[in-house]
């Protein structure tokens, strides 16, 4: 038994890298089970967004096997706010039919007050303090530039195989810079 029922993992994950999976090793550790909800799933071929969220759900159960369940959540345009806690809840409960008790994520300023407001929801928050100096901008530079060293220093090794398809992609979406998500 572990000590909370259902975590809340939310996050754009452009590319997946060892950062997204000390969040989620984490949560899989103090969970029964892990929502992780892929933001701005709408969108793909931007060089902001150029994954799908199919391929980036596919990278995530690739590397997370343990009690993980992946959602799509679409980018609505309210911004980082309460507003937007309040959407990724209900997105939430209509996806699993029940409400988080722990939300875990990398240390943001601006997730703090994100469900402070939301009606009925009792959740704790652990942040997670950033321990890889590795953002899934500069993985996606790493890739335009063919650099699978430097990719491969930051990735979960589960994914070492993948790396010419996700060059691919990520350099078909050079130069798109048209963009929906906040």
């Amino acid at each position: 038994m572990r000590p909370y029922r259902f975590g809340l993992i939310l996050g754009r994950f452009q590319t997946f890298h060892n950062g997204h999976k000390q969040i989620m090793d984490t949560a899989a550790r103090l969970c029964d089970t892990v929502g992780v909800f892929i933001g701005s799933a709408q969108e793909s071929g931007t060089e902001k967004n150029p994954f799908t969220y199919e391929q980036r759900r596919d990278m995530i159960l690739k590397v997370c096997k343990k009690r993980t369940e992946v959602y799509p959540i679409v980018d609505m345009g309210f911004g980082n706010n309460a507003k937007w806690g309040e959407y990724v809840i209900a997105r939430v409960r209509e996806c699993c039919g029940k409400t988080p008790d722990l939300f875990v994520s990398g240390r943001e300023e601006r997730r703090v007050d994100w469900f402070d407001s939301v009606e009925d929801v009792c959740m704790a928050e652990l942040y997670i303090p950033k321990t890889i100096d590795i953002s899934a901008s500069r993985m996606r530079e790493y890739m335009i530039s063919g650099d699978f060293d430097s990719w491969k220093a930051f990735m979960p090794k589960e994914l070492w195989g993948d790396f010419k398809q996700l060059r691919e992609t990520v350099a078909a979406a050079c130069g798109n810079k048209k963009t929906d998500s906040i």
